[in-house]
């Protein structure tokens, strides 16, 4: 399960890159059942990326993968065209994470969006590192 503190190591790790590379961000944290943890929209960041942060999130809880990941399935010639249009919709490029613990157990997953594509995923990237994994 992601706790509270975890939720806040989180977001404080994803804020520390963002600030480092200049890009406000929204960064949703969501449990391993997909719902809302924690939010937090930097000063800033856009207020059309807010749901996209929560979304990469929920796709990632939901897959328990990586929303670019999720995305190779949705591709022309892919395996499940039209995967992105379920379960509500789903963000299906860089910028969502699963978070696990120590073990290896997915306990929740992270979601960026504010920045260009890399941005929002090296944003996530640093945020998931923040339990240590």
């Amino acid at each position: 399960m992601v706790s509270i503190e975890h939720a806040r190591r989180i977001i404080a790790a994803g804020e520390a890159r963002a600030n480092e590379i200049g890009v406000p961000s929204n960064i949703a944290v969501l449990d391993a059942a997909a719902h809302l943890k924690a939010f937090s929209r930097m000063d800033g960041a856009l207020l059309g990326s807010i749901e996209i942060a929560i979304s990469k999130a929920r796709t990632a809880a939901l897959f328990l993968m990586r929303t670019e990941a999720v995305g190779e399935f949705c591709k022309p010639g892919g395996t499940s065209p039209g995967l992105e249009q379920t379960n509500g919709g789903l963000v299906v490029f860089g910028g969502g994470i699963p978070v696990v613990d120590p073990s290896g157990v997915v306990i929740g997953a992270v979601g960026v969006s504010g920045g260009a594509v890399a941005q929002d995923l090296e944003i996530a990237e640093a945020a998931a590192a923040a339990l240590g994994n």
